[in-house]
């Protein structure tokens, strides 16, 4: 009886070791994703853990540009309980054909921004970067899926790097819901 139990003992635990977990490629959070700023430097989200980000895809020549300066404004008003970081892309009408200076050099002369900025990125796509891949995903982010629909689409994340919401383009970053939201 003993050499029964313990072979329907070990037959059980190999089973079970068998089993594979769903194949779900779901980050815990946002930190673990790599970025690099406009001027080529790596950005560590994880320096901003304890805070929540705002992801922003931007573009200097599109209707909706003048948002940089709310985009400012937020950062200056609210700079202690989000971090802006501005995506620049040209995937939607070429609106943002600039260099990584030229982008930098427009944003500060006309917007006075001194927010975060990564370097270009595909923002959807078969190139579209992981950062992305994590915000629309739901199977990554843990959320909701999505799709960039234009320039300025904002996406909230929170202090634990967990995504909140998605803001359309046309949301104005002072928005009260965005406000309420920080």
């Amino acid at each position: 009886m003993k050499i029964f139990a313990y072979t329907l003992a070990a037959i059980i635990l190999t089973s079970f070791s068998l089993i594979k977990k769903p194949n779900n490629n779901m980050n815990d959070s946002v930190y673990d994703i790599a970025i690099t700023s406009l001027e080529g430097k790596t950005i560590d989200l994880n320096e901003f853990k304890g805070k929540k980000i705002l992801f922003v895809n931007v573009a200097s020549k599109c209707g909706f540009t003048p948002q940089y300066k709310n985009l400012q404004a937020l950062h200056d008003q609210h700079g202690d309980k989000v971090a802006i970081i501005g995506v620049p892309c040209n995937q939607f009408g070429g609106q943002e054909p600039g260099s990584a200076a030229e982008i930098k050099e427009f944003c500060s002369k006309n917007y006075g921004v001194s927010f975060l900025m990564t370097e270009k990125y595909d923002v959807k796509g078969k190139n579209q970067h992981e950062l992305y891949k994590w915000l629309t995903n739901k199977s990554q982010n843990g959320v909701e899926d999505s799709t960039v629909g234009w320039n300025f689409q904002k996406y909230l994340v929170d202090e634990n790097g967990k995504l909140i919401k998605v803001f359309k383009s046309g949301v104005n970053p002072l928005d009260n819901s965005i406000i309420n939201s920080l």
